[in-house]
């Protein structure tokens, strides 16, 4: 509205006298009949009255309640002109509708469930509804309802309740960090689902707090214990460390190595890879549970203080995009009346299928990205054993840049571009698949979307997690008999430190850059959209009224709360899933809520137009998608500890292959671990493919005639040699047994909490239960009145007819 081409309706919800009296169905119908064969009514055309502040049409009495933006039609160029007198026409037909039902407009040019049901054109006897549409055609170029007044500045209208400026002031401005959130006012400005919503982000975040400090604690743990690890100190031993001598990691281009170069990766893996983690990964199985029940009691009482309760689906009227296209007749199975759906049965299945269908294309064109990350992994390390060793630049960070290192972090900076990338193009594939399956209310609409969006978003996002975690390094062969990817590459095998050390590094890089990424989108796009405007305004106006103020906003969108449940859910997913190899993820997530809570009020209140207001009782779809991450966290992280970490082998050589019959111990220790971990391979079994081409100067190929491998596997010479050793098969059961025996254990502890810890507070419960007793009452003495009440009134009707009866008589 910054242009003298565009105006604006402000409207106000007031039913006059003579409009139409119903309010239901029949209502619009006999609203709409009124203006087939008349002149359609048409908004007064009034001016501004340099009022910057007013609330009000421009009699100062009646308050607007919504505001629409048109571009008008009749100021286009004459070429034009003829593609936007549809617009206009439907522009017309639906604000006549507006007014046939009773609503007040006003219209001024430039210095709500009869809104979605409103016609605005009837063609082949088809009835054309709903602002959306309009929307979306661009017969409006905006509809919104109004702030109260601005943000930082306290409006000098006795009538206005500056709430907006209550919120800035006690909840989005930065130096109100600390205070807790103003939900009541929150849900009374913007409705029940933005008040749940950081509700609910709030209570995340406490809870974060506890997990955090455990995390914490436990990464302490490990850094104040990693120079007392033994077989860390074996490791950079020069005696044990440096005289074992490691083999090539690639073919050909990968030459032989002392494993205590890999010293400081080792004394790193000590940090994570330790018996806090074990313990801090039942902690958090625990901590899920308990953040999930104690959620449910906290959103009770919400549901109870703001009367949301009893809200049920059965009061959600259909979507209009619905209720347009329902041209098939079925019977309602509940009321056996004939009701209109818009498809039949094999109309259904066919569109659920084709969501389906692209859904899982989708998914899978997904993990085939992340198999080119891996052939990308694959390639480059091979290049990088080939070239780091010859830069004498990185001489002084030989300790820290290994191939291994290089590629895991490259690897995880191309996974994040790709993931961001595929985000922004699925979007609005899932966008149009919900669309195309026709969901009956909002609600489904939200529920089918967010499906969707977190299946895509959850192989997206924790996919190349999995690969590090579970794949990559177990199935590699041995130096003799490599195993190859595509009958090409090589495949790659974990870091000298393990594998867990570059699950930690993906996770903080793809957490971190999302975080920052997130904050850029929804911090400093809209800023700097707003600025410009505002800049572009003053340069031509001088008074703005209050309705193109909140215009130059922008706008938060259908979909503006489900990016921000779905950021949070994933991040859920990244403290939950994978902890067990990075205990700081709670701790990360903590910083990233306290300012996220914070950043969304500031642009919510100061960046963004007010929401249509809407009632919703719970989180919806995101509950359940909850309880299914916290269920996986817990074979995840049981797996992590089993497979990715070194702590099942460490326990099995300490309580049996340190000491008699398999050790030369006479006491359990984790001396000799290391050595004892390591297969030999000989190496004159190379194949002339894997051979390296060139050798360390320090390596003597008289003297050192085998090199060592990380496998489990007899040595050359042995009637079995290189298969797979008696440590293997014990290793694999104390694993497999580790796995089942913590996944009982942990699953029947959150039973045991979800059946003691009740989904109510007992006194929600008891205040439920008054009130309905006190409605009962009220109900049974109205019943007992009305039926005195018809006694008497039976009563004086007998002796009236005994009266006229006698007189006729007489």
């Amino acid at each position: 509205m910054s242009t003298d081409d565009c105006s604006g309706l402000a409207m106000e919800g007031v039913f006059e006298d003579d409009a139409c009296g119903e309010t239901d169905q029949t209502f619009i119908e006999s609203c709409d009949a009124s203006i087939e064969g008349k002149d359609m009514p048409i908004p007064d055309l009034v001016e501004f009255n340099n009022d910057p502040g007013s609330l009000f049409f421009n009699d100062g009495e009646r308050r607007i309640d919504f505001v629409l933006v048109y571009e008008d039609e009749d100021t286009k160029d004459f070429e034009k002109r003829h593609q936007f007198q549809r617009r206009k026409r439907r522009r017309q037909y639906f604000e006549a509708s507006l007014m046939n039902m009773g609503l007040e407009l006003e219209a001024t040019k430039s210095a709500s469930y009869i809104l979605t049901r409103a016609d605005y054109e009837t063609r082949d006897n088809v009835r054309k509804f709903g602002l959306g549409k309009l929307l979306d055609s661009g017969v409006y170029k905006a509809a919104y309802p109004l702030h109260d007044c601005r943000f930082n500045v306290k409006s000098e209208d006795q009538k206005c309740p500056n709430e907006r400026y209550l919120l800035y002031r006690e909840w989005a401005h930065p130096r109100s960090f600390y205070k807790l959130q103003p939900l009541d006012l929150i849900r009374k400005y913007y409705g029940e689902k933005v008040g749940i919503y950081f509700a609910w982000l709030a209570f995340y975040t406490k809870m974060l707090a506890f997990a955090a400090v455990v995390g914490l604690g436990c990464f302490i743990f490990g850094y104040q214990t990693k120079e007392a690890s033994t077989w860390s100190k074996e490791v950079c031993d020069p005696q044990i460390g440096g005289s074992i001598i490691m083999c090539p990691q690639c073919d050909r281009e990968c030459t032989y190595w002392r494993l205590n170069s890999t010293c400081e990766s080792s004394k790193k893996l000590c940090i994570f890879d330790n018996f806090g983690t074990l313990v801090f990964a039942v902690f958090m199985a625990v901590w899920v549970t308990l953040f999930l029940e104690f959620w449910k009691r906290y959103q009770a009482e919400l549901e109870y203080e703001w009367d949301t309760a009893t809200f049920l689906e059965q009061e959600e009227q259909p979507r209009p995009e619905y209720e347009a296209k329902c041209i098939h007749k079925r019977v309602n199975p509940v009321t056996q009346d004939i009701e209109l759906v818009p498809y039949s049965y094999c109309g259904k299945c066919m569109r659920v299928s084709c969501g389906i269908g692209t859904v899982l294309f989708w998914v899978l064109l997904i993990i085939a990205s992340v198999v080119g990350v891996i052939v990308y992994r694959l390639a480059v390390f091979f290049a990088f054993s080939a070239h780091l060793s010859n830069l004498k630049e990185l001489e002084p960070f030989r300790e820290y840049v290994t191939p291994q290192m290089a590629t895991s972090v490259t690897a995880s900076i191309i996974s994040f571009v790709i993931i961001m990338i595929l985000n922004t193009v699925y979007e609005k594939v899932a966008i149009w698949i919900t669309d195309f399956e026709l969901p009956r209310t909002k609600t489904d609409y939200e529920n089918s979307l967010t499906l969707k969006m977190f299946l895509f978003q959850f192989v997206n996002y924790y996919s190349s997690c999995f690969y590090i975690a579970f794949f990559k390094g177990k199935i590699v062969g041995y130096p003799g008999d490599p195993v190859y990817w595509l009958g090409k590459y090589r495949n790659e095998e974990c870091d000298p430190g393990g594998c867990l050390i570059e699950l930690t590094t993906q996770l903080t890089i793809i957490m971190g850059g999302k975080a920052v990424w997130n904050n850029i989108q929804e911090v400093l796009v809209p800023w700097i959209k707003n600025l410009i405007g505002r800049c572009t305004t003053k340069a031509h106006e001088k008074v703005t009224p209050r309705w193109e103020q909140d215009y130059q906003l922008q706008p938060l969108g259908k979909l503006g709360l489900f990016y921000e449940y779905l950021e949070m859910v994933i991040q859920f997913g990244f403290v939950t899933l994978f902890v067990a190899s990075f205990p700081l993820a709670p701790l990360l997530a903590l910083v990233n809520n306290l300012f996220e809570i914070r950043v969304d009020a500031w642009k919510i209140t100061t960046q963004f137009r007010r929401v249509v207001p809407e009632k919703a009782q719970d989180i919806g779809a995101w509950q359940p998608i909850l309880q299914g991450v916290a269920i996986l966290a817990v074979v995840t992280n049981a797996m992590i500890i089993a497979f990715t970490s070194d702590m099942i082998p460490r326990l099995v050589y300490y309580w049996a292959f340190s000491v008699y019959p398999y050790g030369d111990y006479g006491n359990h220790t984790m001396e000799g671990y290391i050595n004892n971990t390591l297969s030999i391979f000989n190496i004159s079994d190379f194949s002339n493919d894997s051979k390296p081409l060139r050798h360390p100067v320090w390596f003597d190929s008289e003297r050192d005639t085998t090199c060592r491998y990380r496998d489990f596997r007899y040595p050359p010479g042995h009637p079995r040699q290189y298969e797979y050793s008696i440590y293997y098969w014990h290793v694999i059961a104390a694993k497999l047994a580790f796995i089942i025996v913590v996944e009982h254990i942990v699953y029947l502890a959150k039973f045991i909490l979800s059946y003691i810890i009740p989904d109510v507070p007992a006194v929600v419960k008891q205040q439920m239960k008054r009130e309905n007793y006190l409605t009962q009452k009220r109900l049974h003495e109205s019943q007992l009145n009305l039926k005195k009440h018809a006694g008497h009134i039976a009563d004086k009707i007998i002796k009236d007819t005994e009266g006229t009866f006698r007189i006729m008589t007489d």
